[in-house]
């Protein structure tokens, strides 16, 4: 199958651009820069970006409410705010049975409203990190332990199966969701460690196939509802992190990246590392849930 054109929705230099998401009601990309803690956010019929610096060290992700604002996951801590990342309140602080040399990673809401999000080993090796259910009322609910990287967080059109990564495990599972949105069971979907590839950020569209980026890896996978990998796509970049549809019709995929971990060398033959990318005709994408609150 040929490989698509690739665009450029915005030219940047990010170290660890993650987690676009596309808010539909104002018809804008939003995304971050982890360790640049920075909330980003594009028109893209205009090109116009705005950008709003975050306190602390690292900004580990973002979801979108449904009273209009986002939430956002820095360092440990859960805070809501206006959409451009101000007037921001404290919602939840992930619990103290949490090593402390972690942080937040990867984010998605459920259909029920609920943020599931993960903690991730800040030297990127040990196994410290879990996996979080956060209810509206900012109640914290450990659901899985012993991960090293938590990551590729996304939901099945249905509601009914969660998908969920450990990038430096090398591996990617399928959850199956009870009607409250519970975690009854867990199968794995891949395993990567012979090959050492890294999967990361992830997002499902509206034929229910998963879409995951591979970090280090150069490129873009989907998988089949019936859990195969159907389609790879190559990138002119090392490092893409996460991805999305969006625009209007929710037929462009948008792809953010990082320049975290290239070498000069390699930089200086990469000059989209740690822009966001746009890709036309891979089918179509689902709105995000909203947190509710």
């Amino acid at each position: 199958m040929k490989n698509p054109v690739i665009e450029v929705a915005h030219r940047a230099a990010a170290q660890l651009g993650e987690t676009p998401l596309w808010d539909a009601r104002a018809q804008r990309l939003r995304w971050i820069d982890i360790e640049k803690p920075t909330l980003y956010s594009l028109d893209p019929e205009t090109g116009a970006t705005d950008a709003t610096e975050q306190p602390g060290t690292y900004l580990g992700g973002i979801a979108l409410t449904r009273s209009g604002g986002v939430l956002l996951a820095r360092d440990l801590t859960l805070v809501t705010a206006s959409a451009d990342g101000t007037n921001a309140r404290v919602l939840a602080v992930t619990p103290d049975e949490t090593h402390p040399d972690t942080r937040l990673n990867d984010g998605r809401v459920d259909c029920h409203g609920q943020l599931w999000i993960g903690t991730m080993d800040n030297e990127l090796h040990r196994s410290i990190g879990g996996l979080y259910r956060v209810d509206p009322d900012g109640t914290m609910t450990r659901h899985f332990s012993d991960v090293v990287v938590s990551n590729g967080i996304a939901f099945a059109p249905d509601g009914r199966r969660m998908w969920f990564t450990d990038t430096r495990r090398h591996l990617t599972w399928t959850i199956t969701l009870d009607e409250t949105g519970a975690p009854t069971s867990r199968g794995l979907l891949s395993d990567f460690t012979a090959t050492a590839d890294r999967p990361d950020g992830a997002c499902v569209d509206a034929d229910g196939c998963l879409w995951q980026a591979v970090f280090a890896g150069g490129r873009i996978i989907r998988y089949a509802p019936d859990g195969r990998i159907d389609r790879e796509i190559a990138l002119p970049v090392s490092n893409p992190t996460c991805l999305c549809f969006g625009g209007p019709d929710l037929k462009t995929l948008f792809v953010t990246t990082a320049t975290k971990f290239l070498p000069p060398d390699v930089l200086a033959a990469e000059p989209l590392a740690g822009s966001v990318l746009a890709i036309q005709g891979l089918g179509q994408g689902l709105p995000e849930h909203l947190f509710d609150a």
